[in-house]
């Protein structure tokens, strides 16, 4: 499919890091961008600055979804795109101690299920709204494509690390939800693939110490660095254009493999 001032797109947790980089690379082409954050003021500025739209959106409320995507369906009309970036990480082990008295505590069931509620529900849930809306749409292409769907898992849904327990498993049922969705929408004529990234340079680094960020870089075996937001977009700008990538799920990591810790 291809992306020009025809298409419309909505990227979910659009207002920083991967999902940023998305909506500037799909403005860049000419799409008609839709941003759909939490972050009220950073999302109104990249909206403004790509020449988009900005609309707030919680992924965890079906009337939050709906209001926003009718808004973004509005100003842009259908999206033909849709790249769920909106998510969440945590870090707290299956069992661990109390710092205090040493006590051992299992982990916080509020925190798993907040963690599987963003990131999974979340992402199914824009998921499922957008292709249905999709589906009504005439075929842009000659193999009857009416849309695409990317949505965002991690490497931790392969190599979850100690401490990634709720992360790893909202973000490994992200990624097995690639292919039966794919499967459920072929007759639809809309592609779902999902991406793997592994560390990339996103706002969640920016608190780190540069030692620290230096450390993770050189864990990459090539190139040995951390990933820059663009890449990830350029990615998603290749799954959008080429036909044949559907149900597919790829790692973008430079060949990491993480460590348990």
């Amino acid at each position: 499919m291809n992306i020009d001032s025809t298409v419309a797109a909505i990227v979910t947790g659009g207002a920083s890091g991967l999902g940023e980089a998305t909506a500037r690379r799909l403005a860049g082409r000419g799409a008609k961008v839709a941003i759909l954050d939490l972050q009220r003021e950073r999302g109104e500025k990249v909206a403004r600055e790509i020449g988009g739209f900005f609309s707030e959106a919680d992924v965890t409320s079906d009337d939050s979804v709906d209001r926003a995507l009718a808004a973004a369906r509005a100003r842009n009309g259908v999206e033909r795109v849709l790249v769920c970036c909106a998510g969440i990480g945590v870090a707290q082990r299956t069992v661990s101690k109390k710092r205090e008295t040493g006590e051992l505590i299992a982990h916080d069931m509020a925190l798993f299920r907040k963690v599987i509620e963003i990131n999974l529900i979340g992402t199914f849930r824009a998921v499922a709204k957008s292709a249905l809306a999709m589906a009504a749409l005439d075929p842009v292409t000659t193999d009857g494509t009416r849309g695409v769907i990317v949505t965002t898992a991690s490497v931790a849904a392969q190599d979850g690390q100690i401490g990634q327990v709720a992360y790893a498993a909202s973000k490994g049922g992200v990624m097995a939800m690639a292919l039966p969705v794919a499967r459920d929408l072929a007759g639809n004529g809309v592609r779902v693939s999902t991406i793997l990234p592994g560390l990339f340079h996103t706002p969640m680094f920016d608190g780190l110490r540069e030692d620290a960020r230096q450390a993770l870089a050189a864990s990459v075996p090539f190139p040995q660095r951390l990933g820059r937001p663009d890449e990830y977009a350029a990615l998603v700008e290749t799954i959008i254009s080429n036909e044949m990538i559907n149900g597919a799920t790829i790692r973008l990591d430079g060949a990491l493999r993480m460590a348990p810790k």
